[in-house]
């Protein structure tokens, strides 16, 4: 029965009108403070709930957050999901998932956005045309690029602050006397591992030390393959920076394969700090992403802006921390 109840039928309880009842639900609708309690009074009494998706219609707007998202196969994603899920809950918003396999957001990402009316959208782990950005200022639905950047004035966008994490690193790995060292990139087309190498390579070109660079892709596997053609090189480093924690936990594996010890003979950092990393199996080294401070930041920006849209852009950095464990 519950489940069937109308803003028709709250009214008839309330002694009010059903404009009155949607107007009590709607943002920033005038209605009086008396008239409030009894819709409300009465809804809780039904079990009544508003139908978001019928009010869209008429508003154009709905209390849902479009979320899209490539690395899912990347643990600190999903990390990054139910951090966004439990936030928007609190205020009263839903998250529409959206998975995509492409590195750039597609036409069919995008339909689905604007068919559920979106208040607001979050990109990770995926870039978008700037005609997209365009499209989006101009219905007013503020968007935020989450753990992405890109260098120009087109998007508001949150992420760590890489450069200072791969710098204090580089330092750390020094001072534990490492003097050869690797770094296994991820994506080179991704602003996290482009930073996460130019302040890496920075500190180590200071002080003059032999360096390695090999791309991978962000996975387990392909960290794991990249380290298994390091020791066919037969010139194991004695400190390995690894541009995401999943890689890292490759690394790790292969190189205990093949009676490398960690952290004697060379050691392991490193990023994201994803709950495997701390595992005993483990014991990564790595630097710690603010998650619940970079979530904190973009929920912040989303609220303001569907208050009132001003289209205001910046690339927002997070301060993060080294995590020290076993494998240095």
């Amino acid at each position: 029965m519950k489940n069937n109840v109308t803003a028709k039928d709250v009214a008839k309880l309330a002694g009010v009108s059903q404009s009155s009842v949607s107007r009590v639900y709607f943002e920033g609708a005038s209605v009086s403070k008396k008239t409030r309690e009894k819709v409300i009074v009465a809804a809780k009494e039904l079990g009544y709930r508003p139908n978001e998706f019928a009010r869209s219609l008429i508003t154009n707007r709905t209390k849902i957050i479009g979320l899209v998202m490539k690395g899912i196969q990347n643990p600190f994603y999903p990390q990054v999901l139910k951090e966004f899920t439990a936030t928007f809950k609190k205020l009263g918003y839903s998250i529409l998932f959206v998975s995509t396999n492409n590195d750039e957001i597609q036409k069919e990402d995008i339909d689905m956005l604007r068919n559920y009316n979106v208040a607001g959208v979050i990109i990770t782990d995926a870039s978008l045309s700037l005609n997209v950005t365009e499209d989006f200022k101009e219905s007013q639905v503020p968007l935020v690029l989450f753990n992405r950047k890109i260098d120009n004035e087109q998007f508001y966008s949150v992420c760590c602050n890489n450069l200072d994490a791969s710098e204090k690193i580089a330092e750390y790995l020094i001072e534990k006397g490492c003097s050869d060292v690797a770094y296994i990139a991820g994506n080179a087309n991704t602003s996290t591992s482009r930073d996460r190498e130019k302040g890496f390579t920075s500190i180590i070109e200071k002080n003059n030390m032999p360096f390695h660079k090999y791309t991978s892709d962000y996975t387990y596997e392909g960290g794991y393959k990249t380290t298994q053609k390091i020791i066919a090189e037969k010139k194991i480093p004695d400190g390995i920076f690894v541009a995401n924690d999943i890689m890292a936990l490759g690394v790790v594996d292969a190189l205990r394969e093949n009676s490398i010890m960690i952290p004697a003979e060379t050691k392991v950092v490193g990023f994201d700090n994803i709950e495997m990393a701390s595992w005993p199996t483990y014991n990564l080294t790595t630097w710690e992403q603010p998650i619940t401070k970079m979530v904190e930041q973009t929920v912040n920006y989303l609220m303001a802006e569907i208050v009132e849209f001003s289209g205001y852009t910046e690339n927002v950095e997070v301060n993060g921390e080294l995590i020290v464990r076993k494998t240095t």
